[in-house]
């Protein structure tokens, strides 16, 4: 649907030029874990249009606000949404349904509908994650950097496990049934953590103080945020592009089609003689866009062998599946560790895995940009061609 490609393109931009680095949590991947959760919810619920399309949006747009700070973010992300509708006009969207989920959001709101209730859950979806302990982390950072303050990790353990099982509970009854057990399992990882770190304080656990020194080792936060930050901006940009280009093959598709199937059949009369010339020229640029766009999509996995000497000698880039498939699993974890051991070849790795994601991407959005370019003078050559061959008559 057009309205939520381009609200998703919105809130992608919008946070890759305007969103703080302080914001470690609340980022554009946060809102794509609401999202995906919404999208179960409609499924789970069996909600139907226009509800569904208004979660959709409250969802995109629900922490948008964060661009401007965290307070009041709600009503800031309200504003924001209004500025996108202004902007693409599109007069259809209950603008009052959206903003009242966005703001339904609200720590202290109580929902009062069934739409409140799944954007309540939705926004709630990490607790049920694998990886809820590394989410929960990147919240606490995010708290200690915008609120200028530290919070201890048993201090942070308690807040999480009294705000999990004493102010949090799912509302609607899919939510209830399907990620109320997946919650639970992370709050028996999170007692454990949490019993973890008392052992720790009373000198009972030497792992988890070796642990920390090796924490304290690794890179800096701010230099793992920028690898982060922009190899995710990288993929998302691909996942653009393949959504243009997915664009343009539907819709040359469906020209081909109606040229073959409609057109062509009766051009063998000597009424219809005008319209060869046209129609070719229709066909043959919807031809060329489609070459263009699969050239531009079409998946290249590098043929080059790699040896284990190559990794030794640091040649290679283990980092990219195209070189490690070939290794066997021993090869390729004794070069990974390897890598985590050395800061400076590690940065050097991540940086050319980078630098030919850039490259790859600068091919696949040339290619789509002639695409367009031929489509475009394509449609325009051929109604230019299908009016002058009317007006000969």
């Amino acid at each position: 649907m057009e309205l939520l490609l381009k609200a998703e393109s919105y809130i992608f931009k919008l946070f890759k030029d305007k969103l703080s680095s302080e914001y470690m949590y609340h980022d554009y991947l946060h809102t794509l874990r609401v999202v995906t959760a919404v999208n179960e919810l409609i499924s789970g619920m069996s909600i139907l249009e226009p509800d569904a399309t208004a979660l959709r949006l409250a969802a995109w747009f629900h922490d948008s606000g964060y661009v401007d700070g965290c307070e009041n973010h709600e009503e800031k992300s309200c504003a924001i949404f209004k500025d996108f509708l202004a902007e693409y006009q599109f007069e259809t969207v209950d603008t009052e349904k959206v903003c009242s989920l966005i703001l339904a959001t609200k720590c202290a709101h109580f929902p009062e509908n069934l739409l409140e209730m799944c954007m309540k859950d939705a926004d709630f979806y990490h607790f049920t994650l694998d990886n809820y302990s590394e989410l929960a982390e990147l919240l606490k950072v995010e708290i200690e950097k915008t609120c200028d303050k530290q919070i201890a990790e048993v201090d942070w353990c308690n807040e999480n496990l009294i705000f999990l099982t004493q102010k949090h509970y799912f509302f609607t009854d899919y939510a209830k049934q399907n990620w109320q057990p997946k919650k639970e399992k992370n709050l028996s990882k999170i007692r454990e953590n949490l019993e973890k770190l008392k052992n720790n304080k009373k000198g009972k656990s030497k792992e988890l103080k070796a642990k920390k020194l090796e924490k304290l080792e690794r890179p800096e936060r701010g230099i793992d945020t920028l690898f982060r930050v922009t190899l995710n901006n990288h993929t998302q940009l691909s996942a653009i592009a393949d959504s243009k280009a997915n664009i343009l093959l539907s819709v040359n598709s469906i020209l081909i089609t109606i040229s073959l199937t409609v057109i062509i059949p009766k051009l063998d009369s000597p009424s219809n003689a005008h319209l060869i010339i046209p129609t070719f020229i229709l066909l043959i640029f919807s031809v060329v866009t489609i070459v263009y766009t699969i050239l531009a999509t079409k998946p290249k996995v590098s043929s080059n062998t790699i040896s284990k000497a190559d990794i030794e000698q640091r040649k290679a880039n283990i980092l990219f599946f195209g070189n490690f498939h070939q290794l066997q699993l021993t090869d390729f974890n004794e070069a990974m560790n390897d890598l985590m051991k050395d800061r400076d070849y590690l940065y050097d790795t991540l940086i050319k895995d980078l630098y030919f994601l850039g490259l790859v991407l600068n091919k696949k959005y040339k290619r789509l940009s002639i695409a367009y370019t031929v489509f475009m003078y394509g449609i325009i050559i051929s109604v230019a061609a299908f009016c002058f061959a009317f007006i000969r008559i």
